[in-house]
């Protein structure tokens, strides 16, 4: 694409990896960046499954967006809902009406659940992974599960509540599956009276021979032993065809069987956070995918607007051998690094940029306690070493150092005691 002429307003709308990452790399820029956000803080993604069971607290995975870039002088943040675009002004419209002019629109809103055509029926019975309001419901049912299996003297029942199904075998499937059994045999084995919490069932439903697909099949096949170990139940090769409040009906393999539970937790798919087609059709000439991200241009432009960017899990970009990129954090970090670089090379009057060109550091994925699978660039590594990897690079990326002093003494602690100290059911009032 050829470059623009210089412009000193810049908006960004996202504050996740990749437009916080653009942000802050913009803090040489000689203009305005705005930073608009629904919500008024960065979140850590990858760890809302341990928020979820009760390892970490959310203040320890989400930082305040003003206090990121409170010495950032050229960067303020709204905290607003963008309701459209107008491409003739150059405006981005919010939500209670206002205007915001833009010489440079960097788009980068993320994803949300995708069920498949069905989210009206099984989204309010199996919520997804996303922010911390899903990460709190979660924990309120898998919390309350054991307390209703507690108070209930009936058999049965107790087997329903005791029964916790996870649809997908991701990365996020495989670390909610192993986080929930090591709750419920390792943190809970002395905390009740009348139930064992070991007796807990945890199913894994994966549509697929094997769980990790993006793992090479020998690691995969080391994550399948690792929560075989821990008590998990693999239904592979198992389809989802519907979800009630109180059962989850599978097919394996032409059989079609209910499973009585009440909590069932969504990890099969993503889609483009809802923004991107608004874009798309503001700019015109634009495709979507089937989950409805942004087909960019090789510099994450959009369209014929080389003033427009769209990045992270709502563009859809292919790597140099054809591979649809990944919706994963490294790939907004990046993107975002690439598209605050371009900007400030195009003050340099670069008019021919080379295109974006993702660097893939591997992937990483842990199991529980100690169990972990990680492979980068011809290196494949599970168990202990792997796990300590993955600890290492989780704490590397929180966004603020006293997150980081504070969950990694949060998982020595948990370590050491086997204990989740943030087993907190909320998110109902209690009776008075």
């Amino acid at each position: 694409m050829s470059s623009v002429a210089p412009a000193n307003r810049v908006v960004i709308i996202g504050g996740g990896f990749g437009g916080l990452t653009c942000a802050t790399d913009l803090r040489k820029f000689p203009g305005a960046i705005t930073l608009i956000d629904r919500r008024n803080f960065h979140l850590f993604q990858p760890l809302l499954y341990q928020v979820a069971t009760g390892a970490l607290s959310p203040a320890n995975i989400a930082a305040p967006l003003r206090s990121i870039l409170k010495y950032q002088k050229n960067a303020k943040t709204i905290l607003a809902e963008v309701a459209g675009f107008d491409l003739v002004a150059n405006d981005v419209l919010l939500k209670d009406g206002a205007r915001i002019p833009f010489d440079i629109l960097v788009v980068s809103s993320g994803s949300t659940h995708h069920y498949f055509g069905k989210d009206a029926i099984w989204g309010p019975f199996a919520p997804g992974l996303k922010t911390l309001e899903d990460a709190t419901e979660i924990r309120r049912k898998v919390l309350s599960a054991f307390e209703r299996a507690e108070a209930d003297p009936d058999v049965a029942n107790r087997k329903k509540h005791l029964t916790f199904v996870i649809v997908g075998g991701g990365p996020t499937g495989v670390e909610m599956a192993g986080a929930i059994a090591e709750l419920a045999r390792q943190t809970l084995r002395r905390d009740f009276r009348s139930i064992d919490p070991a007796d807990a069932r945890v199913i894994l439903v994966e549509n697929s021979e094997r769980v990790l697909q993006s793992f090479a099949e020998k690691l995969s096949k080391r994550a399948q032993d690792s929560l075989s170990q821990i008590g998990v139940e693999l239904w592979l090769n198992c389809r989802v065809t519907d979800i009630t409040a109180d059962k989850v009906t599978i097919d394996r393999g032409g059989i079609i069987e209910p499973v009585a539970t009440e909590c069932v937790v969504w990890a099969a798919g993503v889609k483009a956070n809802p923004l991107g087609k608004l874009l798309a059709e503001a700019v015109g000439g634009v495709t979507l995918d089937k989950a409805g991200r942004i087909v960019v241009n090789p510099d994450c432009t959009v369209g014929a607007r080389s003033d427009i960017f769209a990045i992270g899990d709502m563009a859809f970009m292919k790597d140099s051998a054809g591979k649809q990129l990944p919706g994963v954090a490294p790939v907004a970090l990046q993107q975002g690094q690439y598209v605050a670089n371009t900007l400030l090379r195009r003050l340099k009057g670069e008019s021919v940029l080379k295109p974006f060109s993702y660097f893939d550091k591997g992937n990483l994925a842990t199991i529980g306690r100690s169990r972990a699978v990680l492979e980068s660039k011809g290196i494949k590594l599970s168990g202990f070493i792997a796990w300590l990897a993955w600890l290492f690079i989780h704490i590397l990326y929180l966004a603020r150092f006293e997150n980081r002093m504070m969950v990694l003494f949060q998982w020595s602690w948990n370590y050491i005691t086997r204990n989740r100290t943030a087993r907190l059911i909320t998110g109902e009032r209690a009776n008075r």
